[in-house]
């Protein structure tokens, strides 16, 4: 794991590895201890405040996208090594095409490492937009690390923005982070995202793939009502399969 080879790397600090060790423990360890279905109802309520923000994300581009991940409170921390681990959501468009309504929540997770002098913690929500069909496949297979796996750059702000730049327009997702209430695009290049097997096994009650639940195999929770609910007001269509 990172945190273990950069300790054997700095093995003359080691009061400064033990608290590296102890700070990445703690991130793994509260996130874990979350339920899947707090964390679906947390990512509702960041996609309702997002989606109510005019200096959310831009409408323009969710009509487009072919799926949303929400990643709720990631946790970050830092002495010297800077890391973070979240988990969260990823609802898709159904259907072969990504064209239809909503798709029940996959749950997701994330990692990523940095060096750099970083010190003390902070929570921050990042939401995804995964802009194409092949961008979704790629993590719905398996772990991905953005910027190889699949091209991501940071999105532009504004609920009536557009992607300005070559590399905003050919990316397979677009990030975004909120922190404290203060909302804009992000770069997550190096992040490695992909299902949470785990807790889609405690979510649905059974061992059940990403692939199956997007395919519509499984119903819904109950904790999804709200996030479901302000994906199809604030974009009921794929507008980027429109007439297809």
């Amino acid at each position: 794991m990172l945190h273990k080879r950069i300790c054997v790397r700095l093995a003359s600090f080691h009061g400064l590895c033990s608290l590296i060790v102890a700070a990445m423990s703690l991130i793994a360890l509260s996130a874990r201890a979350e339920e899947p279905s707090d964390r679906v109802t947390a990512a509702g309520q960041v996609f309702k405040e997002l989606s109510s923000k005019s200096s959310g994300i831009p409408t323009n581009l969710l009509n487009k996208a072919s799926c949303v991940i929400i990643l709720p409170s990631v946790k970050k921390a830092g002495f010297i090594v800077g890391a973070q681990y979240g988990k969260g959501v990823m609802n898709c468009r159904s259907g072969a095409d990504f064209n239809g309504p909503w798709s029940a929540p996959i749950m997701m997770q994330s990692s990523g490492g940095s060096i750099g002098l970083q010190i003390g913690g902070a929570e921050t929500d990042f939401v995804i937009l995964v802009m194409n069909d092949d961008g979704a496949r790629a993590v719905m297979k398996g772990r991905a690390k953005l910027g190889a796996d699949a091209t991501v750059a940071a999105g532009p702000v504004g609920r009536a923005a557009e992607a300005s730049t070559t590399a905003t327009m050919q990316a397979q997702m677009l990030s975004y982070s909120m922190s404290k209430g203060v909302f804009g695009g992000v770069s997550l290049s190096g992040t490695s995202l992909g299902p949470d097997d785990g807790s889609n096994k405690t979510l649905y009650g059974k061992e059940i793939t990403a692939q199956e639940i997007f395919s519509g195999s499984v119903q819904a929770p109950a904790s999804a009502a709200t996030l479901l609910a302000e994906l199809q007001q604030a974009s009921p269509n794929n507008l980027a399969k429109k007439g297809k």
